[in-house]
């Protein structure tokens, strides 16, 4: 079965995430003891022991998930012999859900672990401080196509921003923008067939033009970073296409920051090239479940626990 493996993005943090995978694997522990060393700071105990305000704080929440994914993958290398790049890997592409293609790129080899966990705390905390709390939003709109939810966020922006950020599947956009715009469009769009219209509980409203402040710091942090071709493509958030040139891929992370997360297509485009099956790597089930609504067809699994692993080992 021809593969591709996707990595979560912000949401799926929890207390305890990695702990078992660090107990069982000494490769898993070492990529947290990585991290924590990137860092200058104990990550892994806020991740095994929370508090869990803490841990959902976008600086902390971004490399967090990024250090379970990328245990999962060296697992996956020193258990089970998987090398992304051989001629006879199943896995065609990798691709993330917003941070989560950070993680995708790591596991590529395109950065490494420090360097990834680096750049991602930079990068929560570049969009946590452009925008004061309280001022920008971002709300699930759901049974809107990504069509009608685009012109529903544009009709609510009365001067303001507010515009789609993530399109992840058949009926489920997200938008992002002024807080009271976002909130105007969850009444237009109940008005315009919206099963519902929800507020997140996010700290600042990612993936829309208020975010440009957090794109200039990234512009700048990437530019300073060495990276090298991906052992698969990628494929990108604000494209939905195959991406291996790392210049490209620097210029696109930059874009990713205020440009809209073409999830539903990126799965689209994987299976259109011949993806049959698409693994979750790290914590959560989020984007695994967003496969099977936008294509019934792929088989979607996840791994994140070491259940989870001798499962798919088994499968090699």
């Amino acid at each position: 079965m021809t593969l591709a493996f996707i990595f979560p993005g912000q949401g799926s943090q929890c207390v305890g995430m990695g702990r078992a995978l660090a107990e069982t694997y000494s490769v898993a522990a070492r990529v947290f003891e990585e991290v924590d060393e990137a860092l200058g700071e104990n990550l892994s105990k806020l991740m095994f022991e929370g508090p869990e305000d803490t841990l959902t704080l976008t600086e902390n929440a971004q490399p967090a998930l990024m250090a379970v994914s990328l245990a999962v993958m060296r697992v996956l290398e020193s258990e089970g012999g998987l090398d992304l790049g051989a001629a006879q890997s199943k896995v065609k592409f990798v691709a993330g859900h917003s941070l989560g293609e950070y993680s995708a790129l790591a596991a590529a080899g395109t950065f490494s672990v420090s360097d990834a966990a680096k750049l991602l705390k930079t990068r929560g905390r570049a969009m946590q401080q452009a925008v004061p709390v309280g001022e920008g939003a971002m709300a699930a709109l759901l049974g809107l196509e990504l069509a009608v939810a685009s012109r529903v966020a544009e009709q609510a922006s009365q001067g303001e921003i507010c515009t789609a950020a993530n399109d992840n599947a058949n009926g489920q956009v997200v938008i992002s923008g002024a807080l009271a715009a976002v909130e105007r469009a969850i009444v237009i769009a109940k008005e315009n067939g919206a099963k519902r219209g929800i507020l997140l509980p996010v700290s600042a409203p990612f993936h829309c033009a208020l975010m440009a402040p957090a794109a200039e710091v990234m512009a700048e942090a990437l530019a300073g970073v060495r990276m090298q071709q991906p052992a698969v493509p990628l494929v990108a958030n604000v494209t939905a296409s195959d991406v291996t040139d790392a210049a490209e891929i620097r210029r696109l992370l930059v874009e990713q920051v205020t440009g809209m997360v073409r999830w539903r297509e990126s799965v689209l485009f994987m299976k259109a090239k011949g993806v049959q099956g698409l693994v979750e790597i790290g914590v959560g089930k989020v984007l695994s479940g967003l496969a099977r609504r936008i294509d019934g067809d792929l088989v979607a699994s996840n791994i994140g626990t070491p259940a989870d692993v001798e499962a798919f080992l088994a499968t090699l």
